[in-house]
């Protein structure tokens, strides 16, 4: 039997305990990326936080059966089916059919999760793979008065679904007279939204498939329906996604697909906030957006932005900055030394029967992450329990191991890194200048080892680098 996991429903706006469809197992949707560029750091808190929740599940005993698809069609520059679509603009950027343009950024993508440490999807899936679930999603809805014509696309009808923005607590009443959607003369409605474009819309698309209603493509919600119920069911577990969903896309998925079915979409509703750079999110529209491989660049380990997205709530605004990342990699640099450091003094335990200790720090840190996965308190515990004066070593390295398969640090696996050769050498003369007392020599010595990114520890066997 899992443990018990409480989590913030968008829903209902409240923390609530999970109870899937069927016990022990939770099916959960990720809305994944559109690949027509980089990732950007902030779509990436999104994707740490998601693995945070898949790993948090499975630590609690559940079966998680995970979906993430894959948008290569239909993301329009707008959400709102204004604009071109993403993927066309980036192929005509790179010169590059769009097909090619999503293989390599689904590669680049799944390469960044990599280097997070993000556990891939059980299920990934392309949108452009599942065009006949759409279609035949589609045809429900117009089965059902859901959906009409107009100028050769098909809209679904946002006055015939009569809950329609309650999720996102939207003014219809404001939208519908304009306030904030531009009017398109083929809409019934300025709230309706399409459900498939054909060449009236986009004469030029290059990606366009068979459909009764001519041939075009699809519009960005329905994809996300259609997969998600083609692996989870009509109703699942959980859909995640990101805040900025709530308004447009997850509530037109929710209207789309209860609408067809008759049933709730899904039972929970979760969204990661945003990463913000005074004051403002990061995205690509803006131009202005950093990606993994910047950081690596300037020498931080991917890790230590993954402990950073781990330092707040996962539903608030996280606020960048370059020297809020390098308190988070010295953080990292100090947990792996004293991984290092209790791995040498650890022994084998005397008895198998684990100590009221351990017991107590592990219960402590389940607390904190079943409550809404409340990461800083749970990293609270982590410290708290490294500092402990009645914790062994090896109790230590086995709590780390424990706290890890839901932080995804690769704590327990990190080993001493060994200095180059020349470094050696340097630690030697470092030696032989403090035993002449030349503490100028020593010091710069010092500041060379360190320069290269090592420290010196004087033990009394002699020095001792340690990476920093």
């Amino acid at each position: 039997m899992p443990a018990p996991v409480y989590l913030f429903n968008t829903l209902g706006r409240k923390v609530e305990e999970l109870v899937p469809l069927r016990e022990g197992h939770v099916g959960l949707y990720c809305c994944g990326p559109t690949v027509y560029n980089f990732p950007h750091i902030g779509n990436l808190r999104t994707y740490v936080f998601e693995d945070l929740l898949v790993r948090t599940l499975r630590h609690a005993g559940y079966t998680v059966h995970h979906v993430m698809n894959i948008t290569d069609v239909g993301h329009l520059v707008s959400d709102a089916d204004d604009g071109e679509d993403k993927m066309l603009v980036a192929a005509k950027r790179e010169g590059k059919r769009s097909e090619d343009i999503a293989r390599y950024y689904t590669e680049v993508f799944f390469e960044h999760c990599r280097a997070l440490n993000i556990t891939r999807p059980d299920v990934v899936c392309n949108a452009t793979d599942h065009i006949q679930q759409m279609i035949a999603l589609i045809q429900r809805l117009e089965a059902k008065g859901l959906a009409y014509q107009s100028g050769g696309n098909v809209y679904f009808d946002v006055q015939q679904f009569e809950s329609y923005g309650e999720f996102a607590g939207l003014d219809l009443e404001n939208l519908r007279a304009g306030a904030r959607i531009e009017v398109d003369e083929q809409k019934r409605g300025p709230l309706d939204f399409a459900l498939w474009f054909t060449k009236s819309k986009f004469e030029n698309q290059e990606l366009q498939w068979d459909s009764p209603w001519g041939r075009g493509y699809p519009g960005w919600h329905i994809e996300c329906s259609a997969m998600a119920i083609e692996y989870l069911g009509e109703t699942f577990d959980i859909h995640c996604g990101g805040i900025d969903h709530i308004p447009v896309h997850h509530t037109n998925e929710i209207a789309q697909s209860e609408g067809a079915t008759g049933k709730p979409f899904a039972k929970v509703w979760m969204h990661g906030g945003f990463l913000v750079v005074s004051k403002e999110k990061m995205a690509k529209s803006s131009g202005e957006f950093l990606t993994l491989q910047v950081l690596l660049d300037r020498g931080y380990d991917p890790l230590a932005y993954r402990l950073f997205c781990l330092s707040a709530g996962y539903r608030g605004e996280l606020s960048w900055s370059w020297e809020a990342l390098d308190g988070a990699f010295s953080t990292l640099k100090r947990l792996r030394n004293l991984v290092v450091d209790l791995k040498a003094k650890a022994q084998a335990p005397q008895s198998d029967t684990e100590s009221q200790a351990v017991t107590d720090a592990k219960a402590a840190f389940d607390r904190e992450i079943f409550n809404d996965l409340n990461m800083p308190n749970a990293l609270a515990v982590l410290h708290q329990s490294l500092g402990s004066q009645s914790l062994a070593p090896h109790e230590k390295l086995a709590l780390l191991a424990y706290f890890d398969s839901v932080l995804g640090l690769k704590l327990p696996e990190w080993e001493e890194q060994q200095a180059p050769d020349e470094l050696l050498i340097l630690a030697q003369q470092r030696v032989q200048a403090r035993q002449e007392r030349n503490w100028a020599e020593a010091d710069r010595l010092r500041d060379e080892i360190a320069a290269a990114g090592f420290a010196v520890e004087d033990t009394p066997s002699g020095p001792r680098l340690k990476k920093l």
